[in-house]
This record gives structure tokens, sequence and C-alpha cells, in this order.
């Protein structure tokens, strides 16, 4: 049997960890399921999603210098579809506002939509986040190169 990375077989949980599973595989080798590979959701407790002696089927993502193997289980399967965004004015502003609808008649396919002023989800606030912390530190490394000082203090 080739277990090699991609390789998708059948195993044996073992053992249970806070961290993870340990899965029995054929040819008496072992992997580990990181607890970030056991679930496309959140999960808290290993024990909550599997039991020893349950039979997985896993995918092989990495093996090691030490040649461990690294599994998993959620990459198995193809990740679940999101559910659709609400259109027009019946969602939510991260504040709490309703947001008005601007135009009820449907958008041709093929166009793309401005972003909106705010970011609305996750994915935009975080994009948002790290674009105004790149040029914060961008700023402090340039007056720090410079020698200068915010503070006005200088060194003495």
């Amino acid at each position: 049997m080739e277990f090699g990375v991609g390789a998708v077989v059948d195993g044996k949980v073992t053992g249970i960890t806070k961290f993870g599973a340990f899965v029995a595989l054929p040819e008496g080798k072992s992997g580990l399921v990181h607890i970030s590979e056991i679930a496309y959701s959140y999960v808290n407790e290993v024990s909550d999603h599997l039991h020893e002696g349950q039979e997985v089927k896993v995918k092989i993502i990495g093996i090691d210098q030490a040649n461990r193997i690294n599994l998993s289980i959620k990459q198995v399967e193809p990740p679940p579809q999101r559910a659709p965004r609400p259109q027009g004015g019946g969602g939510q502003r991260f504040n709490g506002g309703s947001r008005p609808h601007q135009n009820s008649a449907p958008r041709p396919m093929g166009f793309v939509r401005q972003a909106p002023k705010e970011p609305t989800d996750f994915e935009d606030r975080l994009k948002q986040f790290m674009q105004s912390s790149d040029s914060k530190l961008s700023e402090l490394r340039y007056i720090e190169k410079k020698g200068g000082n915010r503070r006005g203090g200088g060194r003495r």
C-alpha cells in the first residue's frame, strides 16, 4: 500500500488526546489527526467527534523527517457549501443597523459590485485590519530608520 502524501486510507482511532486523535493505519503504521483536521466546523472536544475503535477514512497530508504521518479527516470530503447571503435590505450591518436596499433589479451575470464603504463580513474586516496594520508598521519602521522619535523626547 502506498503511504504518500495525498493518499486516502482506512484507519481505526486508537487514542484521543486534547490536541487530536491517533489512528492505526494498514501495515502497522499510525498517524495523528490534529484537532484542526477533524471537521470543517469548530472542534472544542475531540471526543465530541471521534471515539476509540471508530473506523475512519483519512487523507495523508504530511510525513515529516521522523516519518510521523499527519492525517486529515475533513479533507477526505469536500468542504460544505456556505449558506447563500440574503440579498436586499433584509441583511444586518455589523453595527446593528439595517442596510438600505439600493437597487431591487437583479444584477446581470459577470457584474462585479464595488466593495462597500464599511466591511460587512469577517474577511473584509480582516483585510481592512491587515492593510491598516501594515501601513502603521511601515510608518514606524520609517521613523525608526530616520532616527526620529514621535514623542519629541530624543536621546540624551
